[in-house]
């Protein structure tokens, strides 16, 4: 038995409309001040305006969020106690608001201790999602990425109950997006769908969400990444990002995620640049374990794919040529970590991904000479 988990999503232009509907008086909303410099957080204060809500203003999260900023968010909210939380931006401040929103309503839960095993019962209050990334998927996924810093290690959380109950989908906060953050953050895409279609857990309901936001993402993120004024690539790259994100709320990520988690951890890197760089040779070591589905696939995308083999070399041909027209690294080398603190962390690196929830759902499981193989291969190309 599987069960199919989506909150309400509202979507296209326009979509922060709906805000004017909610009726509470209390709100937090969590942001970071990057945005608020942008004065996207007056975008929302705007529509909640006319219902007279008040509210307080959490904007300290930063890229590559930690537990320790999670838990002040959570303190905020605990004091203010609000009928809504708003989470606006991207994937860290997405995470960073779930947890500490799940937390603020499972007090006697501890960190640690949350499970997709369990279950917690309802909330009272809501948890609105509005990215503002075209990438992560973290506004309709159950699970959380935060960083250990004292350990350097990312820990990844799951329930069911960290899923957001509204989510609006507005891609008018995306055509700010530098170019840079349009490739990295489009390139996570990918990747999840990539990997929800390919992993353990694959299933008929995550298939259809996976190739419909791989369609998406290789025809309209070169053209967001080109022209970010573009209205109709930035919406359709919002949406896949959306679609992959229940892909993998309904299937899972795998190895290349498991990979990529530790290497950005460890040198500070940004998530969508390290699993670019690493997806590519977690297919090619997953595939020669056979029973993959690469070739299917391919052909889904209209790509030639007479068998496994070919499916994935022209899934990774395209993934690479896709990455040089967005100047993208296409190792590690070329993210500037220094050869000799790569080597020296490397123990490191294959003991991350070798804890990483993301193996459960990986066909092929590596050993800890094999992951060290895997990053000295995307070290060097």
């Amino acid at each position: 038995m599987w069960q199919f988990s989506s909150p309400e999503i509202v979507f296209g232009e326009d979509a922060l409309s709906r805000l004017a509907e909610f009726q509470g008086r209390r709100v937090v909303i969590v942001t970071d001040n990057t945005l608020v410099e942008a004065g996207f957080d007056k975008l929302i204060v705007e529509w909640l305006a006319p219902a007279g809500e008040k509210y307080e203003l959490f904007s300290d999260v930063e890229p590559e969020p930690s537990i320790q900023t999670m838990e002040r968010a959570r303190r905020l909210i605990d004091q203010v106690n609000p009928e809504i939380v708003i989470a606006l931006g991207g994937g860290s401040v997405l995470d960073v608001a779930k947890v500490a929103w799940f937390l603020h309503e499972h007090p006697q839960v501890a960190l640690d201790e949350i499970s997709i095993f369990d279950a917690y019962g309802p909330p009272e209050s809501g948890l609105i999602a509005i990215p503002t990334t075209s990438g992560s998927g973290a506004d309709v996924t159950v699970g959380v990425v935060l960083t250990d810093h004292d350990d350097k290690r990312k820990v990844t959380i799951y329930a069911r109950e960290l899923q957001p109950t509204l989510i609006l989908v507005d891609p008018i906060l995306t055509k700010e997006m530098p170019r840079q953050l349009t490739a990295d953050t489009g390139v996570d895409v990918i990747s999840h769908a990539i990997e929800a279609f390919t992993g353990a857990w694959h299933n008929d309901f995550s298939d259809g969400l996976s190739i419909q936001s791989l369609r998406l993402a290789f025809r309209y993120l070169p053209q967001a990444w080109k022209d970010g004024a573009d209205e109709v690539a930035r919406e359709h790259m919002h949406n896949a990002a959306t679609i992959a994100g229940l892909a993998i709320t309904n299937s899972s990520i795998a190895l290349g995620h498991a990979l990529a988690h530790p290497l950005g951890a460890i040198f500070s890197l940004p998530h969508g640049r390290t699993i670019g760089v690493m997806l590519p040779y977690s297919m090619a070591f997953t595939a020669n374990g056979g029973g993959t589905r690469y070739q299917e696939l391919a052909v889904s995308l209209g790509l030639a794919a007479e068998s496994e083999a070919e499916g994935l070399a022209t899934l990774l041909t395209t993934l690479r040529d896709l990455s040089a027209e967005l100047l993208l690294p296409a190792t590690i080398r070329e993210m500037g970590v220094d050869a000799a603190d790569f080597e020296a962390a490397l123990p490191g690196l294959a003991a991350g991904a070798a804890q990483d929830h993301q193996m459960l759902t990986t066909l092929r499981i590596p050993d800890e000479q094999e992951l060290i193989r895997l990053y000295r291969c995307a070290y060097n190309g």
